[in-house]
């Protein structure tokens, strides 16, 4: 077996927008990950790196840092699933192309490299219509007479709906926090922790 075979790079991704939402959380990719690794004899993980960004992003540090270590390191990238990498078809055709970079998707693990284009294809066919359906609903709301912005007499009711999603974006953050508070880390390692993931505050 190659070297880069064996020793993995683990990525996992959470959107704002996705931290609660089941099945694309960090605890979720890791179960999907520790279940592949649990398939590979010999298998190292060399770091294990978490960023919180838009899969349509094309600025993400902390993928681009984990790119960088596979091709140092002779590692393959590990993601629990393809969108996780990008929604971008681009992007993962340029990675199935570019010599020294190997990765592998958890929940796809005996995809070719045809397959694996086919699906980013779909996860940004998939982006694409989110974004149209959103753009549809707020014309549609608009001409039924609603006004979108502005305080509203429902603003409890959305007040409470966004400290629900801080609790959920709390939960979300929390495997990734707690072995650092654990390990004795200071608040500010662990800001500094959370600026190098991508994570920003809410303001």
């Amino acid at each position: 077996m190659e070297r880069y075979e064996q020793r993995f790079v683990l990525y996992r991704r959470v959107s704002h927008a996705e931290q609660g939402r089941s099945g694309l959380g960090l605890e979720a990719q890791k179960r999907d990950l520790d279940l592949y690794l649990a398939g590979v004899e010999g298998a190292e993980v060399v770091a294990d790196l978490v960023e919180v960004a838009s899969g349509g992003k094309g600025d993400r540090p902390v993928l681009t840092e984990a790119l960088e270590l596979c091709r140092k390191q002779k590692a393959t990238l590990l993601v629990a699933k393809l969108d996780r990498l990008s929604r971008q078809v681009s992007f993962v055709a340029n990675l199935l192309e570019e010599k020294g970079v190997e990765f592998v998707v958890a929940s796809l693990p005996q995809a070719s490299r045809f397959e694996l284009h086919l699906y980013a294809a779909l996860a940004e066919q998939e982006r694409t219509f989110i974004s149209q359906r959103t753009k549809a609903a707020l014309a549609a709301a608009k001409e039924r007479g609603v006004v979108l912005g502005g305080a509203r007499h429902h603003l409890p009711d959305l007040n409470r709906a966004k400290q629900e999603q801080v609790r959920e974006e709390a939960e979300a953050l929390a495997p990734l926090l707690l072995p650092l508070r654990q390990a004795g880390k200071s608040y500010k390692a662990l800001a500094e922790h959370l600026n190098r993931a991508g994570v920003k505050t809410r303001t």
